[in-house]
Order: structure tokens, then sequence, then C-alpha cells
């Protein structure tokens, strides 16, 4: 991902920082762990939230409040909804061409869909229902292909691959019942990588990084000791994950300087046919800033509801307190979203039927 447009009144900042991590690399990783907030386990970087949470659900006289944020979306995208069915919401112009495959889908079909609609390799393999980037891969070929549908059984997207130049994530709200809304957090991707030195190993520039350290015994697995024992020539950049998901090694930034009144404009009108969304993030790519802010060449990859997070609050240079501090001005529109909704005849799902859906889904894990 290129980077220098996005470093406006942000370059400096960074760069103390990302010097400061890269001397303090050979740091236990449980002790990296412990002092850097965006590795947590998500329960833990929530629980102070709780309190908050609690105090709204109150208010709302709901456990479930958030359900009824977007009455177009299952749960109001909380869990177990459809990425397909979210979608199919959106103007053909901002999304990449999509297969949806039913449970079982067998390489054959899958094969032959995409052959019928000359969709050639790389494509990216997502489950409908997702979760927190879990079996999200780019396929390169038919062999990969084969691999991925044996090891899956669920309902399946297969979507082209989309090489703009950026990856962002864009949080947007609006009113329910009014037209225009307003972007609230942008966060740029940067995907795991390292840059070769000409002398070291794949292994051992991935040593020399916290962040890279974390995915190392993944990255042993799937790429194997032979490519991990490969000296990268000197100046080479060599991708090393190519999904935008902070588990896999992603660098989540703030790009909260980039919102501005044309971005407003721009995700009202990609929103605006959306019947029943009104809380949610845009995870997409785009070929340049200038096409962003004019609302071309855009591609969303997926639209997540109400249990979106602002992902800017992950840059390394962020804080914690300015970190719990956005967390509550969303939460606190989730809740004024949902009282608008409750007003308008929404009803929330019940507890207990939210309950018996997470229970289903993981069961079907074990």
């Amino acid at each position: 991902m290129k980077s220098s447009e996005l470093e406006i009144g942000y370059e400096t900042k960074w760069a103390g920082r990302q010097t400061a991590r890269q001397i303090t690399a050979k740091r236990p990783l449980w002790w990296v762990k412990l002092l850097n907030y965006e590795y947590w386990d998500w329960w833990l970087f929530y629980l102070p939230l709780l309190p908050y949470y609690l105090w709204l659900a109150w208010r709302a006289r709901s456990f479930t409040f958030f359900t009824a944020v977007n009455p177009g979306i299952e749960a109001g995208g909380f869990f177990g909804e459809s990425k397909t069915g979210i979608l199919d919401q959106l103007p053909d112009a901002y999304k990449p061409f999509s297969l949806f495959f039913a449970q079982n889908a067998s390489f054959a079909q899958v094969l032959a869909q995409l052959e019928a609609h000359n969709i050639g390799f790389p494509v990216v393999c997502k489950p409908d229902v997702g979760e927190r980037g879990t079996r999200v891969e780019k396929i390169n070929d038919e062999a990969a292909l084969r691999d991925y549908l044996a090891n899956h059984t669920g309902a399946l997207i297969v979507q082209e691959y989309v090489d703009f130049a950026y990856e962002l994530g864009v949080m947007f709200h609006r009113v329910p019942g009014e037209a225009a809304g307003r972007v609230t957090s942008i966060t740029a991707k940067e995907f795991l990588s390292v840059t070769g030195d000409g002398r070291s190993t794949l292994a051992q520039l991935m040593q020399q990084s916290d962040r890279a350290r974390f995915q190392l015994r993944r990255m042993r697995q799937r790429l194997g000791d032979a490519a991990m024992n490969e000296v990268p020539p000197a100046g080479e950049k060599r991708l090393l994950e190519p999904i935008g998901n902070h588990c896999r090694g992603t660098l989540f930034r703030n790009a909260n300087h980039l919102i501005d009144d044309r971005l407003h404009e721009v995700f009202s009108r990609i929103a605006r046919d959306f019947t029943g969304f009104d809380y949610g993030r845009f995870d997409l790519r785009v070929s340049s800033l200038e096409d962003l802010y004019a609302g071309r060449n855009i591609r969303i990859l997926e639209l997540n509801g109400v249990s979106a997070e602002p992902a800017h609050i992950y840059d390394p240079a962020y804080t914690l307190r300015a970190a719990y501090r956005d967390l509550m001005r969303h939460l606190d529109l989730i809740y004024g979203t949902s009282r608008e909704n409750r007003r308008r005849g929404v009803r929330p799902v019940p507890a207990r039927l939210l309950l018996q859906q997470v229970w289903r889904h993981f069961r079907r894990k074990i």
C-alpha cells in the first residue's frame, strides 16, 4: 500500500514510534502484548467498557438495545448476518464481482462458475457468515482453491481480487430517516511485509519486528521451511499477508485527518438506497485518495453492522485513553440510533434468541 498521501500531518510521529519499536524488537512477546493494547484479547480490551454498556442498557431497558440499530440487517449486524445479503443492498458500481455458494460447494461447481463469468485467479474466498477474518483467504490458483474447499463446508463467497492501492475501513453513521450521514472514523491498513537486506532470511527479517514476530509461527506453517529460509534481495519488499485483518499482522493506522464534507457526501450516496442501515463500517479498496473523494474506483469488500469497530483506535501511536474515548463516543451513537429506531417501532432481538444464535454458530464449529 502506498503511504505518502496518508502521512500528511502524521509522518514524524509515526517515524519516531516505529524506530522505538524496532529497537525493542527482542523483548519477549508476552511483554510486548502486555504493553500494547492493540494485541490484547478482545474481551480484556472491552472489559473496562462493561459498566458504560450496562448503564446504556439500563437507560434503554434492554440488554440487546444495539440490535435495533440496523433494522435492515439481521440482529443489526451484531452476529450471524449474511455478508452476501448485506452486499446485495449496495450499488453494483461499488462492489467487486462476487459469487455466492450454499453449503458444501464442490471444486468443480466453483471453478465452473468462475470460468462462466470470466473471473481468473487470484480470487478471495470467505465464509458468508464471518467472524473477525476467520477463513478469509486469497486463492492464487486451482490447487489452492481445491484445498480451501476441502476444508470449508459452510455458505461461501468467492470474490474477485481487487488490487487497488489503498485498503480502508470507513465508519459511517446517519440518523434514522435522514438521507445524509457522516463518516466517523477512517482506518488505513498496511499489510504485513518485510524488506530484504540481501543477507537475512525471511524468518530473520520477521524477527526484527514485533508485529511480524507475532505471526512467525503461522507463517512457518503456511509457507514452509524452504520459503522461510529464503534470502530476499536487498530493497525487495516481500508481502507476507494479503488479507487486511489485524489478527494477521496488518498495521491499522489512524487516518481521521482524511475526513471532510466530500467523504460525508460520498458515503451518504453509497448508503442512500440501503433501507434500514444507519451504522457500520465499509471495508473497501480504492485506487487513490483523489478517487476516494470523488466517489469512484471504490470497491466495498464487505459492510459490517453494529459490531463494527472504529479500527483507527488500534494505531500503535494512539493512546488507550483516546481509544476508550472514541469507543464510548460510538457507543453513544449506537444508543441514540437504537432509541430513534425503537421510537419508530423497531424492537431489539430478545436476549434469549440472540444467545441461541451465537450458541448454534459456535456449536457447529466444534
